[in-house]
This record gives structure tokens, sequence and C-alpha cells, in this order.
């Protein structure tokens, strides 16, 4: 299970998304990211291996999240769940 990398200009945090890629939110997320230049990793969950689709549930999970698309982890510590433009930008400092 390998993360595809997007660039971007601010690189300030860490983020990765767990996405599939049929979601439309998950869509606008990387949209939101992308037309704010921050540079992050995604994985399309639905396209994982039935294992890795575990691995990513139980990561979830060991976070205290609900399984739920997008899952944003910023710096490895903040979860956000669903796009919530107010509290992307408060984690991102944007």
């Amino acid at each position: 299970m390998e993360a595809i990398k997007v660039q971007g200009k601010n690189l300030k945090h860490k983020v990765l998304m767990y996405t599939l890629s049929t979601c439309a939110w998950c869509k606008r997320t990387k949209k939101f990211l992308s037309d704010n230049d921050i540079g992050y990793e995604y994985i399309d969950m639905d396209l994982c291996k039935e294992e890795d689709r575990e691995k990513i549930r139980k990561d979830i999970r060991d976070r205290g999240g609900a399984v739920a698309f997008p899952t944003m982890i910023v710096d490895n510590k903040i979860l956000i769940t669903g796009f919530v433009a107010d509290k992307i930008k408060e984690a991102l400092e944007i």
C-alpha cells in the first residue's frame, strides 16, 4: 500500500488522507488542498488489497475516528473526518 504524493508549495504540515476513488467529498477535499497549494499524500482505500483495507480501518479506529471518507491525518496527530473546510484550515493554518 503506497500513498500517492501530490506536490504543493505549502509543506508546513504532513497531510495523509484515506479516500475512496469514487467519493465526491474526497475529490472536493483533494481539490481544496490543491487550490491552497498544500502538499499531501493520499491512499484510495477502495483500490487497495483487502489486507491493506483492514490496516487502514484499524489505523483510523486506533486514532479514535469513525471509518468514513475522506479521513485526513495532519502531522500524525490531528484526525479530520469528512470535508470540513474550517477544521482543515485551522489544522493547516491557512
